[in-house]
């Protein structure tokens, strides 16, 4: 029986966020967890202006759509000397939605002749939880570090490839799974969602 539907269509995404939560949940199963695909709910507009506005615009389609518990998350990159961009605008930042080789060169131009000490960063995401009932839950999780100077890495998606998490060398594109789980913005926002999950 599904127990709550994830308002995503980011098959990446949903396995990330199971990956935290299966360990912190052993009465669940990934079965307990379903997409908005599967219920064929659409993307909701996007109106929010920050991360946990849009999280919540999310899970609460989803809700509305299913009456069932949705969680949601909106996350992306904030770079310091940009003023926290490209921040919400992350998945779109070079113009059309998801287009992750042109978002990283897009990126990387702008940062070209900013020094290293210059280039922090920080991933961002909120993690909500709707319930029929009304109530709403929303946790956030960071990951700070700078960007690299060019891409390194097959692994994760999105901006990993550039980003270079505090207290390593390599970049969230070069860590496995696992690694980058145990320290993404992802990770601590879902871990912290996990308690709320469990009273379901």
């Amino acid at each position: 029986m599904t127990r709550a539907v994830f308002a995503s269509h980011n098959a990446h995404k949903r396995d990330e966020v199971w990956a935290v939560l299966a360990p912190l949940l052993p009465a669940w199963t990934s079965a307990d967890i379903a997409s908005a695909k599967d219920f064929d709910v659409p993307p909701p507009v996007e109106d929010g202006v920050t991360f946990a506005e849009n999280a919540l615009v999310k899970a609460r389609a989803v809700c509305a759509a299913t009456g069932l518990p949705a969680i949601a998350d909106d996350s992306g990159i904030s770079v310091h000397v940009m003023g926290g961009a490209p921040g919400i605008f992350s998945a779109l930042w070079a113009g059309e939605h998801g287009k992750d080789d042109d978002n990283l060169r897009l990126l990387l131009a702008q940062l070209v002749d900013i020094p290293d000490e210059h280039r922090g960063a920080a991933f961002v995401c909120a993690a909500a939880l709707v319930l029929p009932d009304g109530t709403e839950v929303v946790r956030e999780g960071r990951m700070e570090g700078r960007i690299a100077r060019e891409r390194a890495g097959a692994g994760g998606f999105g901006y990993d490839p550039i980003f270079v998490p505090d207290g390593y060398e390599v970049t969230a594109g070069e860590l496995t799974p696992a690694q980058k789980n145990a320290i993404s913005h992802r990770g601590k926002a879902f871990t912290a969602l996990a308690g709320d999950l469990g009273a379901l």
